[in-house]
């Protein structure tokens, strides 16, 4: 599609390339259930029944499970779709559109932020597959669980499970040096491999426990004060899970043919799919408590505990297939878009996807998905608070501000209205920093960087509710300091 985009009049090269440039809406082809299908593909992976399994694991039953991933993706659906219009109405990816609200330049901030955070993805995405392969692989070479250590203790990394990750992590790299395209075949195999999987892996769990009651019989281990104190940063953390597309989602809908595309197709894609794939996770963590006498919450953990070589060799190898595919889809495009921003005529997709695989290792991922409270309580929600007040502003800009109007040559422009003070809106990032600020003691008591009574309760508590208070502060923030100025921008309210 590249060659089929709309150079902006009068643009600056150092804000314009191809990647970056506005979709024209005769080249925009994407239809209600392209976008459907693009949520089910997303929504069938393994954090997805990593996600449920650690609820249950955390102490839910299966329905408040359940219950709490459906609200959870129901609330994200409504900034999905609102941050989604301006993609499909003018063509822009996020970095351009968050051009408006943080400025030419100052777009980098949030751009970076999810960029980071798609790079902790991709790290995660890779350790699991990298894990899957040792699972394999120990089987048929046991030498490999019992290597010395190499690395050091506070990385927490052992050798046989670091080599498979490395082994993982060039794998794609490759397929970032030959390209996107490399990885149809891969999607392809994932639409039909994993359904299937997942299907299979669940009637395994109803036999082995012998049918869906001891299962859902399973109760919960929380109840009165104890369960709504786990409740609400579990919801939290389901809101943060795709509080990364929430924000880029434009990426994806600047090729929708019209607004009813993007929006029936992700309400069709989204809160479906991620309830029905969590019911499996949910349903096959609760049954390997009766099976095994322990919850499992990692299914690569769990398929690595069945005897027969063969069937765990052809499983570990299709999870290792189907990681890839997820990975370079979900996890590539939007970062190798915002580290384009950085420097459009230095940065292309290749570049952008080696620097995502290099920070995506530093990130530690599996520490991150060590157990279910660091997977919940430490990245979703402390992602979460960085992103929602991103996304609080965008909205409050792009619809009380903007009033969903904006003159896109002057995105791609240092001169125009969009540039500000220098390439800065002064108030987008003050307001951001607003947002930010409440959830730093909370996260620095959940990393145990301070010590309980350091800050008051309540305070600490915020971070509980991290997205939905950055969210919240940064956008009323930055409407009521934006709602009667036109400083740093031109003819706000002119649409010439």
């Amino acid at each position: 599609m590249k060659d089929k985009t709309q150079i902006p009049a009068g643009a600056d090269t150092t804000l314009y390339n191809e990647d970056l440039a506005p979709i024209e809406p005769g080249q925009r082809s994407w239809n209600t259930w392209n976008y459907a299908a693009l949520w089910i593909s997303m929504s069938l992976c393994i954090p997805t029944y990593m996600l449920a399994s650690s609820l249950i694991e955390g102490g839910m039953n299966w329905w408040q499970a359940i219950l709490t991933i459906f609200l959870g993706n129901t609330i994200v659906l409504i900034p999905m779709i609102l941050n989604g219009h301006a993609g499909a109405k003018y063509g822009i990816p996020f970095p351009v559109f968050a051009r408006a609200s943080f400025g030419t330049l100052g777009a980098n901030i949030p751009a970076m932020l999810r960029a980071t955070v798609a790079c902790g993805w991709f790290g995660i995405q890779t350790w699991i597959g990298g894990y899957a392969l040792y699972q394999m692989m120990k089987l048929w070479i046991p030498a490999l669980a019992d290597m010395q250590a190499i690395f050091p203790a506070w990385t927490g990394l052992e050798t046989g499970p670091a080599i498979c990750f490395f082994i993982f992590w060039l794998l794609n790299m490759l397929v970032i040096y030959k390209g996107v395209d490399s990885i149809k075949k891969l999607l392809v195999f994932k639409a039909f491999f994993l359904p299937f999987a997942a299907l299979a892996l669940l009637f395994w769990a109803i036999s082995a426990a012998n049918g869906l009651g001891p299962i859902l019989s399973q109760p919960a281990k929380l109840s009165g004060a104890a369960f709504w104190a786990y409740f609400f940063p579990a919801l939290t953390g389901m809101v943060g899970f795709w509080a990364t597309l929430s924000l880029n989602i434009p990426d994806f809908t600047r090729y929708a043919k019209s607004q009813q595309a993007q929006i029936n197709g992700q309400i069709i894609g989204l809160p479906p799919s991620m309830t029905l794939f969590a019911f499996i996770g949910v349903v096959v963590t609760s049954a390997t408590f009766i099976i095994y006498g322990e919850t499992i919450w990692d299914p690569v953990v769990l398929a690595g505990k069945f005897e027969h070589k063969l069937l765990v060799s052809a499983a570990m190898i299709a999870v290792a297939i189907s990681t890839l595919a997820t990975n370079i889809a979900a996890n590539m495009v939007s970062p190798a878009n915002d580290f384009a921003n950085l420097a459009p005529q230095k940065i292309n997709f290749r570049i952008g996807g080696y620097i995502t695989g290099i920070i995506g290792v530093l990130i530690f991922p599996w520490k991150l998905i060590a157990d279910p409270n660091g997977y919940i309580f430490t990245w979703l929600i402390a992602y979460s608070s960085l992103l929602g007040p991103v996304g609080g502003i965008m909205i409050a800009d792009y619809y009380f501000i903007r009033k969903k109007y904006l003159v896109v040559p002057e995105l791609y422009q240092h001169r125009g209205r969009y540039y500000y003070k220098n390439g800065y809106n002064i108030t987008g990032l003050m307001a951001l920093l607003a947002g930010v600020l409440p959830n730093v003691p909370g996260f620095l008591l959940q990393i145990q960087w301070v010590e309980p009574g350091v800050f008051p309760q309540w305070i600490s508590d915020v971070y509980h509710y991290a997205w939905f208070a950055g969210f919240l502060v940064s956008g009323i923030i930055y409407y009521l300091f934006m709602r009667n100025s036109t400083a740093g921008v031109v003819n706000l309210s002119t649409k010439e």
